[in-house]
């Protein structure tokens, strides 16, 4: 059974501490960093413990957009996206896996919300990934 890591509010998620937890996938949540931390993407990464999911996780923004949330899993993380009605359908249009494509639109919305969550295990789910950051980013 799967189960989300990071629960400890007096452990802050540093670069050990993730090793442990992402084992296998902490080189693509490392390159993951680098990339969105960049010139290029300008994100800010922001961990922070959350009482109500009694977790921390991470939430990485554009200016003051949230672009997404990670939070950490036994051996892999999850991103999660969310999208209004009016811009989810850019997703469906964007060069990514078909399998994503497909999981977006059986999710169930939650409030006004369509959320798009992606399980990483390694570095070729990045690109994909990458993708659908831009996409989110360049958003009005």
């Amino acid at each position: 059974m799967e189960s989300m890591k990071l629960k400890d509010p007096q452990i802050l998620p540093g670069k050990l501490v993730l090793e442990e937890a992402l084992t296998d996938s902490y080189p693509a949540f490392e390159e993951l960093m680098e990339i969105v931390t960049s010139e290029n993407f300008g994100l800010i990464a922001d961990w922070n413990y959350y009482n109500d999911g009694k977790a921390w996780l991470l939430k990485v923004s554009f200016k003051k957009k949230t672009v997404f949330w990670l939070s950490v899993w036994d051996n892999y993380f999850k991103t999660a996206f969310y999208f209004t009605e009016k811009n989810c359908n850019g997703i469906f249009e964007l060069d990514i896996d078909d399998e994503i494509k497909k999981n977006f639109k059986t999710q169930q919305p939650i409030g006004k919300l369509l959320p798009l969550v992606i399980e990483i295990k390694q570095k070729d789910q990045l690109f994909d990934l990458l993708k659908i950051i831009d996409y989110k980013r360049k958003l009005k």
